[in-house]
């Protein structure tokens, strides 16, 4: 269960307001950033609300998730990569920019946890 796990909570982000709130529109941006980095989307769910959306993309051996808050233009970013076959460590780090780029925040609280045991 070797992998790596990305966190990124995002503040007064300065991308449209569309970007907190239009399901699709993150759901087709967040599947084509996934493979632009080179990981595999299998499956997706987004959903919007009053307050903002939310979704997740389901990749082979791999995740991203993020909650959005138009009213206090903000985002919880979630990326984590199984490295179990290959290291997609770069992967990951690669998709997370692209999520910070997109959201354009002032500032951002991010952390790394590399997961599972050394063989």
């Amino acid at each position: 269960m070797k992998g790596l796990h990305l966190t990124a909570d995002l503040y007064r982000c300065r991308c449209k307001a569309a970007w907190l709130s239009d399901a699709r529109q993150l759901q087709e941006w967040c599947v084509s950033a996934a493979q632009a980095v080179g990981l595999a989307p299998v499956a997706h769910a987004f959903h919007a609300s009053g307050a903002g959306a939310s979704g997740t993309v389901l990749l082979a051996g791999a995740h991203v998730c993020l909650h959005a808050w138009r009213q206090e233009m903000a985002v919880a970013v979630d990326v984590y990569v199984g490295n179990a076959a290959t290291d997609q460590s770069a992967q990951a780090r690669g998709l997370m920019h692209a999520l910070v780029q997109r959201f354009q925040p002032e500032w951002t609280e991010q952390r790394s946890l590399d997961r599972g045991e050394e063989e």
